[in-house]
């Protein structure tokens, strides 16, 4: 195991691209299974793959080149410059992803109306990303180095990933419904009385 911390650092210099984005769609996959786990579901490993098919295909990527893009635009760790880089993550990154996650979702899972689930919960994922994200990257920016960046969004990103996989298999975008699910099924575990 220690050799795999070894060999990242130089895998990152080396092929930062690929490094990072396979290592977001390795930590957003893994969000996809935890929330299946806190659902109590089977392991449904077709689902995680579409997730891990959206990380790969757009997500990771997409947060490479846009915090890149963002760096360029804005450089420097001012905080003037790490407050326009927040701002402009959320009024436009944001909005693109969580819209990319949930049509390349409905897409991969054929859906008949693939706008179904952007048009019903769009809004209340984004408000719910507004309570996080500004927070995570206004360390990313402020401390984290740029090759690292979007590595450091994908750690971030388990959780959002989580709360966002279970909005699409059957919340409504809020994080009031994903504890009231956590809080139904723990519940339920407790008051059901053990199988013989």
């Amino acid at each position: 195991m220690a050799g795999w911390w070894r060999v990242l650092p130089r895998a990152a210099g080396r092929y930062p691209w690929p490094t990072n984005v396979l290592l977001y769609t390795a930590l957003f996959s893994a969000g996809d299974a935890l929330q299946q786990r806190l659902r109590g579901c089977r392991a449904d490993w077709r689902q995680t793959r579409h997730v891990a098919t959206v990380a790969v295909v757009f997500h990771g990527n997409f947060n490479y080149v846009w915090l890149r893009l963002l760096e360029r635009a804005l450089p420097g760790r001012a905080p003037r410059v790490i407050l326009a880089k927040v701002l402009c993550d959320q009024a436009l990154g944001g909005p693109v992803a969580v819209s990319a996650f949930y049509l390349g979702m409905s897409i991969l899972q054929g859906k008949d109306d693939i706008f179904l689930d952007l048009r019903q919960k769009f809004w209340n994922t984004y408000k719910s990303g507004l309570m996080y994200w500004p927070f995570v990257q206004l360390t990313n920016f402020s401390l984290v180095p740029v090759p690292w960046r979007t590595a450091y969004t994908g750690l971030c990103g388990f959780l959002w990933a989580t709360f966002l996989c279970f909005s699409q298999q059957g919340g409504d975008g809020t994080l009031k419904s994903a504890f009231a699910s956590l809080r139904t099924k723990g519940t339920n575990e407790v008051e059901s009385p053990p199988e013989k």
